[in-house]
């Protein structure tokens, strides 16, 4: 009998015990290598492990002449640099690590992280876009030829995913989540992690994950970046947090702090946060990074006075590598000798870095991530572009649809492509873009013609540009208010039309860090544009490219259709093409709540009562006075082109035991005339609790696909552990009561059933 089939026999026999045995194994060998190699170390070469740099020149060449890059190469040969980002390439990762391992005392490897957020050359969705599948494993997908990309050119480490839950659209890093929910962030958490990291993170085609913002970066007052804080321990325990635990137990390598303050302590130097529920509750044996220099600005953040009581107050607290800060490099040392800080915190940091060193292979071979063979054929692959509209299609959410005006015909239409991010080819790729080739991406003309009889019948018009000059991840934008001159022209061909769509929404860097907004509609003369074409020919389908929800009232009320297609990757216009001409029928649904108007944000389907929630015949409720208070579009909405109807709600008991569970069915028709694909959501609702509950939690979803008239029984199980809550104790544990369930298509259309928790 051959090896391999030895080995098989073994995987079947044995089945997940194989891999309860491997991981015991290996963690009892590393510990020991990192115990035998932490022995060995100088204080300063402890130090150096937990600094981290950004590359200060090409490294491919020499050094400039200047002082801070000759003083970093320096630093890297002796051993003070433990990690390196913005190095990218075989080649430069591998001549940047010969510095590091063929001069330094003790030949420890450097690892080199960068900000591979929804693929690295070859785009995927925006992660908010992405979250809109709700699909986990098609984000399995995505960071998986992620990490293929991104190991392939050098790299072991990327700085995603990005798992901040927010409910403000302003905030510009909203692209980088999944958006207002924890359950549904969880889930995509979970699936990101295992998609970088893989089985086996010494393999050479994964990298080490990061789960960021920890914690409640994307709770900033005002939706304004880098903004303070402020929430109850309740609502981090319960909105922040599910989804940074769900990281730590997929095994993510390494968490990220956030910028932000939070309770008036900046994240960075939270003990609570780092030393005691990260390390000390959920037992992460990863190491934490700070963001860019968020350890230096604990002084402008008012709680330390220099760069030396920043340092001590971050390795308190947890914080084991120092991002581009130079607080720890400069500082850490006199600080031990000084006895403020003692050197046990700095080992325990650097253990956890060497740990991870040697969960990567780095000790084995330092360059066996730097293989120039396989940065020439494992980066934008046909397969890894396939993937990419995979996902793209299925991450396309259908707004509005009256009449049935989509799908479009393929032939005997002429249809008139508007709008200035129609021919955009930069703009979806996404703002947070990594290697992307500028220009790259199929835009939405191009997927337009390409999938039609005749190109000829397309015609096309940009209306009017919507920024002035060249957009850029490092500069504002600035908007086009003025030039209307192209809007005869579009008006001409609007007319000439069978149907118009018009491709409006933003400029992929109006969204991503930095890039918090006060008003959400759409920049430029864009609505003025859409106001013209639908005069013009009101058969009109907008297509939005956006990063945000936007507010987009006017539409929703009178254009017919609307398609919600985000920032969706290197094959955006293959993947509307799919979705519009009806290759595809979309079947994505909202992972965040669309308001009405600006003022209405913070807005999240998962809200609490209040004391007057409804209408009491008087003004003395909880309302607004000019607008509804109910979103535009919900959480989970999202069209077909295709019906689907619900049974009632069948419980399989109306009472639960607390070591019991409950089965929750509804039957599910297809009631249209094509198949589809739809997205089965579960929500509960707390009647009674020690603290007060949201009027409804999402707990379940499950994605199905039905043939006209075909039905399907779907069941959820419900536990105990699915009802558990931070009560008012701060102990994490389901409470006897009343609950009802809910089943539906989205947060707001469902049926319900109730049942009691014993």
């Amino acid at each position: 009998m051959k090896l391999s089939a030895i080995l098989l026999f073994v995987f079947l026999t044995l089945g997940n015990n194989l891999y309860a045995l491997k991981p015991k194994a290996n963690d009892e060998v590393i510990e020991k290598k990192v115990n035998d190699l932490l022995s060995k170390m100088t204080l300063d070469e402890k130090i150096g492990q937990l600094n981290q740099y950004t590359s200060q020149w090409e490294m491919t060449g020499p050094a400039p002449q200047r002082a801070s890059a000759q003083h970093q190469l320096e630093e890297i040969k002796s051993g003070a640099v433990g990690s390196m980002l913005n190095v990218v390439g075989a080649e430069a990762t591998r001549k940047t690590q010969e510095l590091a391992v063929k001069n330094s005392r003790l030949h420890i490897p450097l690892i080199f992280g960068y900000d591979v957020i929804h693929g690295f050359k070859t785009m995927f969705p925006i992660p908010l876009g992405e979250a809109a599948s709700w699909e986990p494993e098609l984000a399995k997908l995505s960071a998986h030829v992620a990490a293929v990309e991104a190991s392939a050119s050098g790299l072991q480490w990327t700085f995603a995913p990005m798992m901040d839950i927010s409910r403000d659209a302003r905030w510009g890093r909203v692209m980088e989540g999944s958006g207002e929910d924890p359950y549904l962030g969880a889930k995509f958490a979970a699936a990101r992690v295992h998609g970088f990291q893989g089985d086996d993170l010494s393999s050479d085609n994964t990298v080490a994950a990061c789960a960021k913002h920890f914690a409640a970066y994307g709770f900033v007052e005002s939706g304004r970046d880098y903004n303070t804080v402020d929430i109850s321990e309740h609502t981090l325990r319960n909105t922040v947090l599910p989804p940074f635990e769900a990281a730590v137990k997929a095994g993510v390598a390494t968490v990220m702090n956030s910028f932000n303050e939070i309770g008036g302590t900046p994240a960075t130097a939270s003990a609570h946060l780092q030393r005691d529920i990260l390390k000390g509750q959920w037992g992460f044996k990863g190491f934490v990074v700070s963001d860019w220099n968020s350890i230096g600005e604990l002084i402008p953040h008012g709680v330390a006075a220099d760069s030396a009581q920043a340092a001590e107050l971050a390795i308190k607290a947890g914080s084991d590598m120092d991002m581009e800060g130079h607080c720890y490099i400069t500082s850490l040392k006199k600080l031990v000798e000084e006895g403020k800080v003692d050197e046990s915190l700095i080992d325990d940091a650097v253990r956890r870095i060497l740990r991870v060193k040697f969960e990567l292979g780095l000790f084995d071979d330092p360059y066996k991530y730097s293989n120039e063979n396989r940065e020439k054929t494992e980066i934008l692959t046909p397969e890894h572009l396939a993937a990419a509209r995979k996902v793209a299609r299925h991450s396309i959410v259908l707004l509005k649809n009256d009449e049935h005006l989509l799908p479009l015909k393929k032939e005997g239409q002429t249809i008139a492509v508007i709008g200035p991010l129609a021919a955009d080819k930069d703009s979806p790729l996404g703002s947070w873009r990594a290697q992307a080739i500028t220009g790259s991406a199929v835009s939405l003309l191009e997927g337009v013609k390409g999938a039609v009889a005749d190109p000829n019948k397309i015609l096309y018009a940009e209306g009017a540009p919507l920024t002035i000059g060249q957009p850029s991840f490092t500069k504002e934008l600035k908007f086009n208010t003025t030039d209307s001159s192209g809007f005869d022209a579009a008006r001409q061909i609007a007319k000439k039309a069978d149907v118009v769509v018009l491709a409006v929404g933003e400029n992929c860097f109006q969204t991503g860090e930095g890039r918090s907004q006060t008003e959400i509609r759409m920049k430029g003369l864009q609505e003025q544009l859409m106001k013209a074409i639908y005069a013009a020919n009101p058969n009109v389908v907008v297509v939005l490219t956006n990063g945000r929800p936007l507010v987009i009232d006017w539409m929703a009320e009178h254009v017919p259709a609307i398609v919600e297609a985000w920032h969706l990757g290197s094959e955006a216009g293959n993947a509307i093409a799919d979705v519009l001409f009806g290759d595809y029928n979309p079947s994505g649904k909202l992972p965040v709540s669309f308001p009405r108007a600006v003022g209405q944000l913070p807005i999240y389907y998962n809200h609490k009562s209040t004391g007057r929630p409804d209408p009491t015949g008087t003004v003395f409720w909880s309302h607004y006075t000019d607008q509804k208070k109910t979103p535009l579009f919900p959480f989970g909405y999202g069209l077909s082109y295709t019906t689907f109807k619900y049974s009632p709600v069948e419980l399989s008991s109306h009472e639960m035991s607390m070591n019991g569970k409950l089965d929750v069915s509804v039957n599910v028709q297809n009631t249209g005339k094509v198949a589809g694909e739809e997205v089965v959501q579960l929500y509960i609702r707390d009647l009674v609790g020690s603290v007060s509950r949201p009027v409804k939690e999402l707990k379940g979803f499950r994605k199905i696909s039905l043939k006209p008239g075909e039905s399907q029984k779907v069941t959820f199980t419900l536990t105990p552990d699915d009802l558990a809550f931070y009560g008012a104790d701060l102990k994490k544990k389901a409470e006897p009561g009343e609950f009802k369930v809910f089943v539906g298509t989205n947060s707001d259309d469902v049926q319900e059933n109730s049942f009691v928790l014993k």
